[in-house]
């Protein structure tokens, strides 16, 4: 799955088109390497987003293509 759905679908960011952004302007890495939105994840990937004050590192967890509000936390686990 791509990075841009991803964060979509697990409602970390909460549009697409704003998680792109977010890859081309290198605020996303995936295992400490620059991602791109089209960049595949794979379970146990590890993403760091930098926000704009703050950070979040988040490990996946399982990969979903459609899932509802309730489970979108179960798709990725809090490290930092």
């Amino acid at each position: 799955m791509r990075i841009d759905k991803f964060l979509k679908n697990s409602r970390i960011i909460k549009r697409r088109t704003v998680a792109k952004e977010a890859c081309e302007q290198g605020r996303i890495t995936i295992n400490d390497k620059p991602a791109k939105p089209g960049t595949e994840l794979k379970v146990g990937d590890r993403i760091h987003i930098s926000f704009g004050n703050g950070s979040l590192t988040v490990e996946v967890a399982q990969l979903l293509e459609s899932c509802r509000k309730e489970d979108a936390a179960s798709m990725y686990k809090v490290i930092e």
